[in-house]
Formats: structure tokens, C-alpha cells, sequence
């Protein structure tokens, strides 16, 4: 039967941008370019947002908190027909006035305008040119802006939040004494766009710093005009919404149906979640913690279930208690959005294929292949850097130190490849790129090196950094983790060793037969792995050396490929220089088994070929500016929402980057340090606590980073731009001035941009394992003093059981202590 909902919208356009609409009367009527981003409190709205021409969309459907409950009921029905109309492809969306998601908050880069009032009590939206206003606005946020209209009066202020005074053809800014840089720039910006877009431009803009209300006595008369004289004392600053965005730790995923003529919700698993849970004749909800509700209807689920899954997400909320500005998304399958897949331990998609290489499942009996690719594509295209986690074709220098008595010593490159379980490692790589010399630190972890040894190696990892200027990208590595550009460099001769280790003059454990496991197809993805020397330790999937006293054994699995033979066969002449005695599995003579043991049951599964799950990156702010510590997420990120007084989190799921903006401060690492580990340990798909974090410094960021941001800028943060003025504040005789883009001079504001600072062009390494290369370089963009990063490294590089044993408490118990009993357990550790 043909559907009528397209005939309802002959006016939506498919062109990639942003639509808006207020509902009238059952109907949705247009709101002009001008006033998006302006929301009436009593209306609801639909935001339609298409990514590409016909290709992905979003739509939104925003509650006012006076709406009532008719024009919400209309909005409801108005979206899932909008969805129709478009294939039933789009991601619907819940939002509820201030708790709006960060995707809808990213529409609106200079923020969002609450006003009171609405259509049906005649309010106009937006006239441009009309001088005749008068009006407060409360303006909360760093990121995501928004302004709230309040009542004209000194009783709406407060110390931590700015207030636009807006009066037409003149808008005052008065920025509270406890209010920040950041939010302060914001505000501006949001002034500058009611100005161009409300007032053509020919408003003037000022500004007045509430905690120097005296250098602007001309502005705060105009202020006493209108809103009368103040008395008493101003209320102190508001709070921010205390919601963690970053992380739900409480995932459940339930099963929608309408096979009893009702509908009816019945919970299925919790987390982990795994995507064979979901069946395509029907229609489920996640539910994370009662912080958002996920809806997938599946392509073939009845039509009253398609139907009806956002107003079952709905009653969901009502039956749960649930906040009513808890927000929902709706999406079909084949559409899911990036934050629904994240929620899954795996995802595939139809036909899914990745960078240039093929890839195959993961699992006990799987593992990634990789085919050879151009690596002169990895410098011109950094989003091929990225995906492939290569910086360049590993053809880089390289120099080694293992930890010695908290010292480094020197490894001999006639040992490189060869790691020890009971050793820690430095493995510096440098190369050149765009004329400029760049570095990676490696911090290789041994299974067993002591916690002295661990913490030595974070230490020294300081002290290399601080030798090449703050200039590394510091990676940590635990053994058996190694990413993919660290196996590449060692050219297919990568060899771990279980325990042992590698310092001259002591012995090797005295073993008579000892199995290596050899995985990969080419030098820049393969290593040997020790394995305990039992039959269980085969895998039908890969190569094994068996080395006994009498003769070496090498055992290929019926899986294993040829690449992968060639290179076991490479590897073990690196392993044992005497001759082989190829083994194909179910062709074993009794000595191999005897050598082993016996025989015991091994895997044997043959491996399919699947693609690894493909997981789109995500980024998260971690700032205490607001006066405590948060993780917020940001949507469809780029280069600019990098913050340089700001750490920020970039998860790319086979790795962790924590990008350290050059003003960051010193809480901010360390708490963005111990975010990352507990974002790792409380992720509902139950991600790895192994996976690498990746330590990036501000203007030293790799292209295996900067390939995830679209348009990457490598000269943003040069010397040149960073004296550049963002906003119109330039320095003048003794002080500051002000120019709103555009518009007439106001009066200056008593603050000036930082633009921060980066250190000098890093130079050739020197020797860090010297006296003198071990002292801190006191231009370098360094976090804080040496023990006190030593401490922040302890915190990124320890173990839960070594951080435990060094401070005598766990982590978090840690940091739930006041300052002064943490301060005192660094002190006894020795850390301060």
C-alpha cells in the first residue's frame, strides 16, 4: 500500500544543512535562517539535519519547558511521519529544553537563545533590524552555549555566570567574577551573533568585567538605568549540570513487541552487549542508566513497532520514573548512530571493508592481516595514517634502553626485537616529515617487570621528552599489546619473550623446550609471542616453532596462510640458526607431542573471514574550569574544538589519545589521565584495559591523529598565529581593547586572549641516559615539575595492583581522599 506521509512535507528540502520548524496548529511552519538557534519556551520545534545530499539525516524534535502537552503530542506524530517521508532512514531525537544532546548542540556553534513566551501567545520569532528590545539573557557554558532570557532585574545575576544586556541598538556584556576565559570568549561570540543577526549588524557591543565594575562607570550607569540600583549582596555562582555525558556505566537492552496486541517491553541482556542480540523482524531499546534511551527498529519489525518506537521510549521513561528530559533516539537498522555502536563489544557492517588491507575477525583463534599498501600515501593522506594507525613505513631511526636499576642502559642494536617479560623498555623512533624531525616514545611494559621498574621507565620517558623539547609522542605498551607501528619497526623480527631478561651477564631461565607462536603475513605486522610449551597452546590459525634439545619443530596450521608461512619461516630462523623439521597440523611425529607433553585439545576452529569492527572516533573535553573536573563529549569534532587551556580525549577504539593543550594545567592532566583509565574500565562494550594510550602534546600531534579530524591545519598552532587575536581583543597602551568583527568599538574588557606558547622546534636527540639531558629544559612545554609528572605518569602507566602496592590504596579510593591525605601518601611514595 503506497504511503501518504511524502505528500505531508512537499517543502523539505534534501540539500545537506540544517532545517528548522515551530509547530502551529498541528502544522509546521518555517523558521527563516535569521532565528535558528533561537527557541520560544513555549514551542515545540523539528530540526531536520542532513549530512548529504540524500544521503544521512537527523531529525530532532525540542520540547519547550512551557510547551503543552497537545503540541508535544504533535511533534511526536509530525517527526515519525517526517521519517517516513524520508525512507525511514533518518536518526529521530528527543530533546528536551536544557538537556539537549551535544550532536544538536553542535547546530548551533555560537550557542543556544531561550525566550520566554511563544507563538500562540504572539510572539514573533525573529525580526531583523527591530531596535525595540529589551531584554536578560543568562549565558551558561564553555562548549556548547546557552542563553537563557531571565527577568530584567539584578535579582537574575550571579558571580559565575555573564549576562547580555541586550537594549537594542546597544548589548552589554557583564562578566561575572567567577566566570572563565573560555566562557567569557563565548559569550562574546554569542553577542556578536545576535548583533549581525538580529540587528544587522549596527548594534554596538560592551563589555564589563563584574569584578572591576569601576574601570566602566559609563557602562554600569546605563546599567543602574535599567535595571535600578542594586542592593544587597549578588548570589554566588551557579552550578553546571553535574551529568556525566562521558561515560553510562549501566547498559540493558530490551525487547519491543506488539505479538499480544499491545505492546510490551521485556529486558533481554545487559552489558556487554553484542550485535547478534539484535534480530531484524524487531524492535529493541537500550536504556543507559536512565541517562538516554537508544530505540533500533529493525528493517523487518511490523509496522506498529516501527510506528510506535519513540512514543514506547516515552512511556518507557514514565514507567520507569525516568527525568523527563531524558533524551531518546530512534533509529532503523542499517542508520545506527556512532554512540549506539559504541555500546556493542563489536560491529560489522554490510559489506564493510577497511583502509587497503583485509582483515579478519577477533577472538581467541582470530587476528588482523594486513596487505601491503603505498606508505608515501600515509604523509599526504593522514586520514589513510589514521586508519591504518601508521605514522610512516617504519624506516625511521631507532634507539633502545632498558631500565636498569631505575637507570637506562643502552640496548645493542644487534638485540633490537628482543623483549624480555621481566624488562621495561624505552624504544625511541624519529622521522621526518614536512622537513621537520618527529619522534614516538614507546614505553614497552614487561608482564613481569617489578613496579620499581615501571615507575622508573614513566620517569625516564620525562626525561627523554625533555631532551628532545617536549616534543615526543609518549605511547604506552604492555606486552602482548604492541599497536601496529611498533611491530613494523622491528622489520618481521619482533620476538617476546616470557619471562627473563636481557641485561649482560645474567643467565636465561634454563627451560629444555620452549614454543613460540608467529603471527603475521608481513615485516610490518609480524612477532613471536612465548607461549607456555603445551599441546593447548596450539592454533590452527598460525605458525609455531617448538625449540628442544634434540631439534627445532616448525608447526604450520592448516588456517595459516602462505604470507603467513614465509614469515614463520623468516622468524624462526631468527629464533634457532640449526635446521627445521617442517610439521603440518595432523602430521605430528610422536616426539613433537612428547616435547609438549602429550596431546591436549588446542584451537581448532578454521578462522572466517570477517572485518575487524569499525568504530567512529569520538572526542571528549576534560576541563575543571567550571571548578570541578568533567568529561564532555563533542560531536562532529574538528581541529577548532581542540582547546588549548584543555586535555582532551580522542578515542579511535584501538587506541586512546590524550591530546595536552600547551595551557592545560596540571589537575587537568592528571585527572584526564584517570578518566581515560576508568573510561577504559567502565566502557559498556567491556573494552580492553590494555589498549594503548597515546600521550600528544599540543603542535607535536602525529599523523596517525591528526588523520581522524577532517581538514587538519598544520600551521594552526605556529608562533605567527598564536599571537594572532581570535575575537577582536588586541593589546593597546597599557591595556586591552576591543573591537566586536564588524561592528562599532565598544569599551575595552579587562581581559586579553592567551594564545599560549609553543616550545622551540625540537632538535636532534641528545643523549638522555646524560646527566645533563636528564634535567627538565626549562623552555619545554613540560606539564609540571619532574615528580610531580612522575606521578601523573604513575597514574597513566601503573597497574591497578602496582598503583595499589605504591600507594598503599587503590585508585579510586585514591582520589576520593582530601588533598592533604593524598598529598601525604604521594610524599611517603616518594612522588613529591
Amino acid at each position: 500500500m503506497a504511503d501518504p506521509a511524502p505528500n505531508l512535507f512537499p517543502n523539505v528540502s534534501r540539500k545537506p544543512g540544517l532545517q528548522i520548524w515551530t509547530i502551529n496548529n498541528m502544522e509546521m511552519v518555517p523558521v527563516p535562517p535569521q532565528g535558528y538557534g533561537n527557541f520560544f519556551e513555549g514551542d515545540c520545534y523539528l530540526v531536520l539535519y542532513q549530512r548529504s545530499a540524500g544521503g544521512a539525516a537527523d531529525i530532532h524534535y525540542w520540547i519547550g519547558g512551557s510547551s503543552s502537552q497537545d503540541e508535544q503530542g504533535a511533534a511526536a506524530i509530525l517527526v515519525t511521519q517526517l521519517d517516513e517521508s524520508l525512507g525511514g532512514s533518518p536518526v529521530q531525537h528527543r530533546q528536551v529544553q536544557g538537556a539537549e544532546s551535544p550532536s544538536f548542540r553542535s547546530y548551533f556553534k555560537n550557542g543556544l537563545i531561550y525566550k520566554k513566551g511563544g507563538v500562540a501567545s504572539g510572539f514573533q520569532h525573529v525580526e531583523t533590524n527591530c531596535y525595540s528590545v529589551l531584554r536578560l539573557l543568562r549565558v551558561k557554558g564553555r562548549k556548547n552555549v546557552t542563553a537563557t532570557e531571565v527577568d530584567v532585574s539584578w535579582n537574575s545575576f550571579n558571580k559565575g555566570d555573564i549576562f547580555l544586556l541586550d537594549m537594542g541598538k546597544n548589548i552589554i556584556q557583564w562578566n561575572g567574577p567567577q566566570s572563565n576565559r573560555r566562557e567569557k570568549l563565548k559569550a562574546v561570540l554569542l553577542a556578536q551573533d545576535i548583533r549581525d543577526r538580529e540587528r544587522g549588524g549596527r548594534a554596538q557591543i560592551n563589555v564589563v568585567e563584574g569584578s572591576d565594575e569601576e574601570d566602566s562607570p559609563e557602562l554600569m550607569k546605563t546599567m543602574m538605568a535599567v535595571l535600578g540600583q542594586r542592593t544587597g549582596q549578588m548570589k554566588d555562582a551557579v552550578p553546571d549540570d553535574s551529568r556525566n555525558k562521558a561515560q553510562h556505566q549501566s547498559v540493558k537492552l530490551y525487547h519491543v513487541t506488539d505479538n499480544s496486541g499491545k505492546l510490551v517491553v521485556q529486558e533481554v541482556a545487559s552489558q556487554p552487549l553484542t550485535q547478534d542480540l539484535l534480530h531484524s523482524t524487531d524492535c529493541y531499546l537500550v536504556d543507559q542508566g536512565g541517562s538516554s534511551l537508544l530505540v533500533w527498529k529493525g528493517r523487518q519489525a511490523s509496522p506498529v513497532e516501527r510506528r510506535s518506537a519513540l512514543s514506547s521510549a516515552v512511556g518507557f521513561i514514565k514507567a520507569k520514573s525516568y527525568p523527563a528530559t531524558t533524551n531518546v533516539e530512534v533509529m532503523s537498522e542499517g542508520a545506527e548512530s556512532a554512540i549506539f555502536k559504541h555500546l556493542f563489544q563489536s560491529w560489522r557492517e554490510t559489506n564493510q571493508t577497511m583502509g587497503l588491507g583485509s582483515t579478519y575477525s577477533k577472538g581467541r583463534i582470530a587476528k588482523v592481516e594486513q596487505v601491503k599498501f603505498n606508505v608515501m600515501e600515509l604523509h599526504a593522506r593522514p586520514e589513510l595514517a589514521a586508519q591504518q594507525r601508521m605514522v610512516d613505513d617504519a624506516s625511521g631511526d631507532v634507539k633502545i634502553w632498558r631500565i636498569e636499576n631505575v637507570e637506562l642502559a643502552e640496548v645493542k642494536p644487534s638485540s633490537y626485537g628482543q623483549f624480555y617479560g621481566g624488562d621495561c623498555y624505552l624504544v625511541l623512533y624519529s622521522y621526518r616529515m614536512s622537513s621537520r624531525q618527529h619522534y614516538i616514545l614507546y614505553m614497552w611494559q614487561g608482564r613481569h617487570a617489578t613496579r620499581d621498574e615501571v615507575t622508573a621507565c614513566a620517569f625516564q620517558a620525562v626525561n627523554v621528552d625533555n631532551s628532545l623539547q617536549g616534543a615526543a609522542v609518549q605511547v604506552r605498551v604492555v606486552m602482548g599489546k604492541e599497536p601496529r607501528h611498533f611491530l613494523a619497526i622491528f622489520k618481521g623480527k619482533l620476538i617476546l619473550f616470557e619471562g627473563g631478561t636481557g641485561r649482560p651477564g645474567v643467565a636465561p631461565p634454563s627451560t629444555d623446550t620452549r614454543l613460540f607462536q608467529v603471527r603475521g603475513t608481513s615485516e610490518l605486522n609480524t612477532k613471536a609471542t612465548e607461549v607456555p610449551a603445551r599441546a593447548s597452546s596450539l592454533n590452527t590459525n598460525d605458525v609455531f616453532l617448538l625449540k628442544t634439545p634434540a631439534t627445532s619443530y616448525l608447526w604450520y596450521g592448516k588456517g595459516c596462510s602462505g604470507d603467513e608461512r614465509l614469515m614463520g619461516r623468516a622468524m624462526s630462523d631468527v629464533l634457532s640458526k640449526e635446521d627445521k623439521q617442517v610439521v603440518m597440523e595432523d602430521q605430528e611425529p610422536a616426539e613433537f607431542w612428547v616435547a609438549l607433553g602429550g596431546k591436549a585439545p588446542y584451537a581448532r576452529d578454521k578462522r572466517l573471514q570477517k572485518e575487524v569492527p569499525l568504530h567512529a572516533p569520538r572526542l571528549f573535553e576534560c576541563s575543571n574550569q567550571t571548578g570541578r573536573f568533567q568529561m564532555e563529549e563533542v560531536n562532529d569534532f574538528t581541529q577548532t574544538d581542540l582547546d588549548e587551556e584543555d586535555v582532551m580525549l580522542l578515542d579511535t577504539w584501538e587506541e586512546v589519545f590524550l591530546w595536552i593543550g600547551s595551557s592545560a594545567n596540571q589537575h587537568e592532566t592528571q585527572e584526564a589521565v584517570n578518566s581515560a583509565l576508568d573510561y577504559l574500565r567502565t566502557h559498556p562494550a567491556g573494552r580492553d584495559l590494555d589498549t594503548p594510550l597515546i600521550s600528544v602534546k599540543q603542535g607535536y600531534e602525529p599523523p596517525t591523529f591528526t588523520g581522524w579530524f577532517n581538514a587538519w591545519d598544520p600551521h594552526k598552532w605556529s608562533v605567527t598565529n598564536l599571537s594572532k587575536n581570535p575575537v577582536g581583543f588586541t593589546n593597546g597602551n597599557g591595556g586591552s581593547s576591543y573591537s566586536a568583527q564588524g561592528g562599532p568599538v565598544g569599551t575595552p574588557p579587562g581581559y586579553m586572549t592567551q594564545g599560549g606558547r609553543l616550545s622551540p622546534r625540537a632538535s636532534s636527540p641528545a643523549n638522555p641516559s646524560s646527566p645533563s639531558s636528564q634535567r627538565a629544559n626549562p623552555d619545554s612545554r613540560v606539564v609540571c615539575k619532574s615528580l610531580s609528572v612522575l606521578f601523573v605518569c604513575c597514574q597513566m602507566y601503573l597497574s591497578d595492583v602496582d598503583f595499589e602496592n605504591l600507594l598503599g590504596t587503590n585508585r579510586a579510593d585514591f582520589l576520593r581522599l582530601p588533598a592533604w591525605r593524598q598529598s601525604d601518601l604521594k610524599k611517603k611514595a616518594g612522588l613529591v
